[in-house]
């Protein structure tokens, strides 16, 4: 019954086709559509990650720039300041020395003054008065007929003595 209908589509310039092949046409432009659109938002996408991951790194280096700004920054302050206490305590030796020139005898200012212009002592200057300096000792001094605190036994005898008296006890 369906071979003898047949349907027939006339197209200008009397063409005639099928319906079958109309449906077979339609049917591979549809598969063609959908395969282009998939190509089409599959490279959409990578162009939006693409974006999103130049973004982010863009805004990690912006943000690496701040970083190493504040860094940047952070040291020339502390120079600043630090040059600020040198200059500070340089004004107030200078005010203590001039003070003292005021103030008191001259040998105090002069030995004021040169105590400020002088460097530290070296250990050859150094001398030590008392002979019988001895190394310090990290136990306890013994004392006559005790041992030490670093004595293999020092304090077993009084656990020897517990232990008895705990054994021979009713």
């Amino acid at each position: 019954m369906y071979n003898s209908l047949k349907i027939k589509v006339y197209i200008k310039g009397n063409s005639v086709f099928s319906l079958s092949t109309l449906i077979i046409t339609a049917l591979a432009c549809t598969g063609i559509g959908a395969v282009i659109s998939i190509l089409v938002m599959r490279n959409s996408s990578q162009q939006q990650n693409n974006r999103q991951l130049q973004d982010s790194l863009q805004q990690a280096e912006g943000n690496l720039q701040g970083y190493q700004q504040e860094v940047s920054d952070h040291f020339t302050k502390t120079a600043e300041l630090i040059n600020n206490l040198t200059q500070d305590y340089k004004d107030v030796h200078e005010h203590l020395a001039n003070s003292a020139l005021k103030l008191s005898n001259a040998e105090l200012s002069r030995a004021f003054i040169e105590s400020a212009n002088s460097q530290l002592p070296t250990s050859e200057q150094v001398t030590v008065h008392d002979e019988n300096l001895e190394a310090p000792r990290d136990w306890a001094p013994k004392s006559p007929g005790k041992k030490g605190a670093l004595s293999e036994d020092y304090g077993m005898e009084e656990e020897r003595k517990d232990i008895a008296a705990s054994t021979v006890a009713p």
